[in-house]
């Protein structure tokens, strides 16, 4: 059974750091593309990013280009998403997965 476990959400203020983790479980995390997606209040699901199986071609939204770098360690089975310069217009509900499933999410809140 597929598991996607995201950690590393909180509270930041404007101009703050965060990293994201996701531990997968249940399949072959190395076979597989990757992605990092976020739904603000209100808003429809966006795409943050996208990896392939061995890190070499990255897609990014258009909106956290540079500010934001997908990682990920296919040895730990752990896809990764360090977030910097945070801006309010970042808080949503940041989501790992890709065509095997998407976990539950974690709350990233930009606020002074």
């Amino acid at each position: 059974q597929v598991h996607l476990v995201e950690s590393g959400g909180g509270l930041v203020q404007p101009g703050g750091s965060l990293r994201l983790s996701c531990v997968a479980s249940g399949f072959t995390f190395s076979n597989y593309y990757m992605s990092w997606y976020r739904q603000p209040p209100g808003k429809e699901r966006e795409l943050v990013a996208t990896i392939t199986q061995s890190g070499i071609i990255i897609k990014y939204g258009n909106s956290v280009k540079v500010r934001f770098t997908i990682s990920r360690d296919n040895a730990k089975n752990t896809l990764y998403l360090q977030m910097n310069s945070l801006k309010p217009e970042d808080t949503a509900v940041y989501y790992c997965g890709g065509s095997m499933g998407w976990g539950q999410g974690t709350q990233v809140t930009v606020s002074s």
